[in-house]
């Protein structure tokens, strides 16, 4: 999905087409357009063949190859099922973390979504000021959220996760004790793991958060020939960001912040310190 995509738009910048122009002469709505190169919904093969000659792509074996792409990515995913509750930002998400082999986050407010608990969710999904407070949808959100953490993580080749999570996360207390404590044991589960790095930003080095505030995630993938992506914000907050240059200067400020925060070892020692603490 991520090359179809990366292709798509690739092929539409040659043309030197504005999505409004091809709008008009597909005879789309413009934010059909959008949803397609997003990723959010799939193309026919029909209208990829009408697409690509739009864009003067007559060579045969090239449009077979993206017929080919086109169906993949149009093949049933797990979240397909759930596109009535969660935004195209967030399905768009949710479809580069799954084809993701290196993922990077740095987050200030909360637990990273693949690494929370049940409750934890539950709780963050039902905050007043949430987008839905409504008890189904608190549901439906807690199974997606937990589903993503299952597809990622436990899959036979889980990609390389490397967080860094200011201390305030770890030392604010979500649903009460009970409920930090499991999330807190999750974290130190988590750790062990060899494809996960996690990592605390402590209180006394303010000056790692500064220069960022935000959340951000950089999703890296396996073909050198499709370009690494940046979320800033969390999912249905996020925006996504392909400029290379932004990319690499948030991958270089990652670099920075893991290499000044604590240890790994030095974080699980604060995670323990933090789940005996809490009162």
């Amino acid at each position: 999905r991520r090359r179809l995509i990366s292709e798509l738009r690739r092929q539409r910048a040659a043309a030197e087409l504005s999505q409004e122009q091809v709008a008009e002469e597909m005879d789309w709505s413009l934010s059909k357009l959008i949803r397609v190169e997003s990723g959010a919904v799939g193309i026919s093969t029909n209208d990829l063949r009408a697409l690509l000659s739009l864009y003067g792509i007559t060579d045969r074996v090239r449009i077979n190859e993206m017929v080919e792409l086109a169906k993949a990515a149009r093949q049933k995913m797990w979240w397909n099922d759930h596109r009535g509750v969660i935004s195209p930002q967030y399905t768009t998400f949710i479809g580069f973390e799954a084809e993701a082999v290196v993922i990077r986050q740095f987050h200030l407010i909360v637990i990273p979504g693949l690494l929370q608990t049940e409750a934890y969710a539950r709780v963050l999904h039902g905050l007043p000021g949430a987008v839905e407070i409504d008890e189904q949808q608190v549901d439906a959100k807690t199974v997606i959220r937990l589903e993503r953490g299952r597809q990622v993580l436990e899959r036979d080749d889980p990609p390389d996760y490397h967080v860094v999570i200011d201390e305030s996360v770890i030392r604010r207390q979500v649903g009460g004790v009970a409920v930090m404590r499991d999330q807190l044991t999750r974290l130190l589960e988590m750790a062990k793991r060899p494809n996960i790095t996690l990592r605390i930003a402590p209180f006394d080095r303010g000056e790692l958060i500064v220069p960022l505030n935000a959340t951000f995630t950089i999703f890296e993938f396996a073909d050198p020939a499709v370009g690494d992506v940046l979320f800033l914000g969390g999912p249905d907050r996020e925006e996504l960001n392909e400029s290379p240059t932004d990319v690499d200067r948030y991958r270089d400020a990652f670099t920075e912040l893991a290499n000044l925060a604590l240890t790994e070892r030095e974080s699980v020692e604060l995670i323990e310190r933090a789940q005996q603490d809490l009162r």
